[in-house]
């Protein structure tokens, strides 16, 4: 792989910006070549082709370049030098570094002067974001640390733990800070039992044990060392002083986690509270700091790459420059990279060590294996085997497919005697699956392209590393799901034509429903098989849904009930379910939906609530976040709901005036809808930008893919009012059959609306230079100062 496409692979997306342009400094060394070439200077790859043999002997005797890869030449002389780089101190203290191209009025010397100019900018452009962020880190260091001192002091209170034969509480004098010396503490939760009595170890004063360790060198007298071993318990017990617990009477906690109780205490009093010192009060402290500490060491991965990589590719640049002009500019410009603070800055490598240290010592209980797997999270591994089974049970379901398609049509099941109470009955039943099956196969090519377009995905939602899924193990469940389904829908027919199994009605008509139950106790299911994560993460959300307002609102709880506002017709058919198999006789495939009033209630009722629930959490965030964008949000989710209303009144009662309010709410509805779907949530349409009614940045080059979205939105919109148009039934298609169509093609515009939605999140994001997720600390000081 060239170096451009592997430097731009390994950028933090959202940072990509920030990174040194290498597209763009290659371009103009091409036309430094170019017109090199045309004024007739020789080429160095000219040169490399005909004298590849003599240039091969040649190399055997060139200065040795050193193991590192820096380019080291032997001394040159003043003479030869091409810049000269210096630091520039701007009027506001900033310093910025500027090149001066010393062959500038050599033939063709404007376009290397254009270079020169060009790295200079992406140089300062490097460092300058590089200091911001060591400046930041810094900062969220010291938070961090004051967080310790109040969780070590909590430690100590709670614990009450006896060092040298007295407690560590009575120790602990005001006016000591934890920086000096602390406790090594296992979690709350550890199962150690030998922590009664715990070991002292100094943080910072190692010297004395260093000094213990040389004079212990050189005696092999067990006795000896055993005194020596005791005297230096001893005089480490004189010197040992614990963490001060005067920190605590300045700081409130924070440690519960959001729940509608939580939620409403809050609006009631302060969601700080005063310190219990209870065990489970600081299991949850350790939670979260646990949690804070993984976040920001990732935080400081990422800073020491991208210190890493802008090093390597601006290597990589004057090296180029180099064989391209056949000058030796890069020692110059690459001592220039490493003695500045992009090259020489070690705050970061330190920090790392100091966060490692601290995490094992007082997260891992000093086991080191654990605490760099927890920091360090390995990356998800593809497997051969998902590849395998996601093609086996394609190629099953294409097959099942197929056997169902030629069983109709050879048996004539739909112009039977039977059919049209098979469609009213059964296929509401098998369709449910059929929807959630399209909805997950529309998923999996969401993360496929997100992937190709490094839209960073699992990073909006939230996912934890190692736990997303790919779009491989979306398409293993869809088709798994799709093999039961077919499965069922084929057995039952097959049961029900088989003169031997007709008799047994009863287990015939139940296949739905055991399907049904058989997914559900799938997605409960308590054990750690089929992607426990995935689904109790998808739980954990339909919960902040089903209690919207009494949660904060975040990206996957509103994009999971957008998902929901698309699968409307998939709820209906779940309500269904419990009325053909709790009041009908469905032995005989007969029910009393349709002219049960409780029925119809529950009908407008469920139609609804997807909507009910994007209201609420609208109206969440304009209290939250006093956006005025929520407002016209929500008013356009209640517009929606009164278009359904009236949808679903029409499509029970009919009648003209039903016709006309369903009609004009629908139109307005979509209209707003739409508006809402390009403008906002895709944030295309914008007139005055680099490509013309679209958006400055776009993830996918080609410009008409956008433009044909927008289309395919506008028409599937249009699809939604298939009820109040008048196209309820066809001659060659049952009127439950064009419903369930009809929710294919909103299903299949939500897949695109998906897409777009979260590229334009992550364009936001990379605009904003927002690779991070904020995370809650335990502790809140009152005053700032201390």
């Amino acid at each position: 792989m060239k170096f451009g496409k592997e430097f731009a692979a390994q950028m933090v997306q959202e940072w990509q910006e920030a990174y040194m342009n290498y597209n763009h400094l290659k371009t103009i060394l091409k036309d430094v070549l170019r017109s090199r070439t045309l004024r007739g200077a020789p080429s160095p790859v000219a040169a490399a082709t005909s004298h590849g043999s003599l240039k091969r002997r040649v190399s055997l005797y060139r200065a040795f370049s050193g193991l590192t890869g820096r380019y080291r030449g032997s001394p040159r002389k003043s003479e030869d030098e091409v810049i000269l780089v210096s630091a520039v101190q701007e009027n506001g203290g900033d310093e910025h570094y500027q090149t001066m191209f010393l062959n500038a009025s050599d033939e063709g010397g404007e376009k290397e002067l254009v270079f020169f100019r060009s790295l200079d900018g992406e140089f300062n452009k490097v460092i300058n974001f590089y200091k911001n962020k060591v400046e930041e880190v810094m900062g969220e260091a010291d938070d961090l640390s004051k967080q310790m001192d109040a969780l070590i002091a909590l430690r100590i209170r709670v614990d009450d733990p006896v060092v040298g034969g007295s407690n560590i509480a009575n120790l602990a004098v005001p006016g000591f800070s934890s920086v000096s010396a602390s406790v090594v503490h296992p979690p709350i939760n550890s199962t150690n039992p030998g922590w009664s009595r715990m070991e002292v170890i100094q943080e910072v004063e190692m010297s004395a044990e260093a000094n213990s360790e040389d004079s212990n060198r050189g005696t092999n007298n067990e006795n000896s060392n055993t005194q020596r071993k005791t005297n230096g318990y001893k005089k480490d017990m004189k010197t040992f002083r614990p963490a001060s617990l005067e920190v605590l009477d300045h700081v409130k906690i924070n440690v519960e986690p959001e729940t509608p109780v939580s939620t409403v205490k809050n609006v009631i009093s302060s969601s700080k509270s005063e310190l219990s010192y209870s065990k489970e009060e600081l299991r949850k402290a350790e939670e979260l700091m646990t949690h804070a500490f993984v976040e920001f060491y990732r935080k400081l991965r990422l800073l020491k790459s991208y210190c890493f990589l802008n090093q390597l590719a601006f290597s990589k640049i004057m090296k180029k420059y180099d064989k391209i002009t056949v000058r030796n500019a890069s020692k110059s410009y690459l001592n220039m990279v490493d003695d500045s603070y992009l090259g020489s800055s070690d705050e970061v490598t330190k920090l790392m060590e100091r966060v490692e240290a601290t995490f094992i010592k007082h997260f891992s209980n000093g086991n080191h294996r654990k605490g760099m797997n927890t920091l360090r999270p390995k990356p998800k591994k593809e497997r051969h085997r998902i590849t395998f089974s996601m093609g086996f049970f394609t190629g099953c379901s294409a097959a099942l497919l197929i056997a169902l398609v030629v069983l109709i049509h050879a048996r004539d099941i739909l112009n039977s005697e039977g059919g049209p109470k098979y469609m009213d009955n059964i296929f509401p039943l098998y369709s449910l699956f059929g929807f959630v099956v399209l909805h997950m196969l529309m998923y999996s090519a969401n993360i496929y392209f997100w992937k190709r377009y490094r839209i960073n995905y699992a990073f909006i939602f939230g996912f934890k590393q190692g736990t997303e899924l790919g779009y491989r193990e979306v398409l293993l469940l869809a088709s798994g799901l799709s093999v039961l389904a077919l499965g069922g829908v084929l057995s039952n027919l097959d049961m029900e034509m088989d003169p031997r199994t007709k008799s047994f009605t009863a287990i015939t008509e139940l296949i739905p429903l055991a399907l049904l139950t058989l997914v559900l106790v799938i997605i409960f299911c308590p054990f750690n098989v089929i992607y426990r994560s995935s689904r109790y993460f998808l739980i954990h959300c339909a919960l902040h849904c089903l209690f919207a307002p009494l949660y904060k609102v975040t990206l996957p709880d509103f994009f999971l009930a957008d998902q929901l506002t698309s699968q409307v017709q998939a709820l209906r058919n779940l309500e269904f379910y419990i009325c053909y198999y709790g009041w009908g006789d469905f032995t005989t495939r007969t029910n009393i939906c349709s002219g049960s009033k409780v029925f119809e209630s529950f009908y407008f009722v469920v139609a609804m609530i997807p909507y009910w629930f994007r209201f609420l959490q609208c109206l969440r965030r304009l209290f939250e976040e006093r956006d005025s964008g929520q407002a016209y949000n929500g008013l356009k989710y209640f517009l929606i709901i009164v278009a359904v209303a009236a949808r679903t009144a029409y499509d029970l009662r009919m009648g003209m005036t039903l016709k006309i309010f369903a009609a004009a709410t629908s139109g307005a509805a979509t209209i707003m809808a739409t508006y809402w779907d390009i403008v906002v949530d895709w944030g295309l349409l914008q007139r005055d930008s680099r490509n013309p009614w679209l958006r400055d940045k776009l993830a996918i080059p080609n410009r008409s893919v956008y433009f044909v979205a927008m289309v395919l939105n506008v028409v599937l919109r249009l699809a939604w009012m298939q009820t109040v148009l008048g196209f309820r039934q066809t001659p060659f298609l049952h009127r439950k059959a064009l419903t369930a169509i009809v929710a294919c093609l909103e299903i299949i515009r939500r897949g695109i609306w998906n897409f777009f939605r979260l590229e334009n999140e992550h364009l936001n994001n990379v605009g904003k230079y927002r690779a991070f997720k904020s995370v809650p600390l335990p502790f809140y000081y009152e005053d700032k100062r201390v």
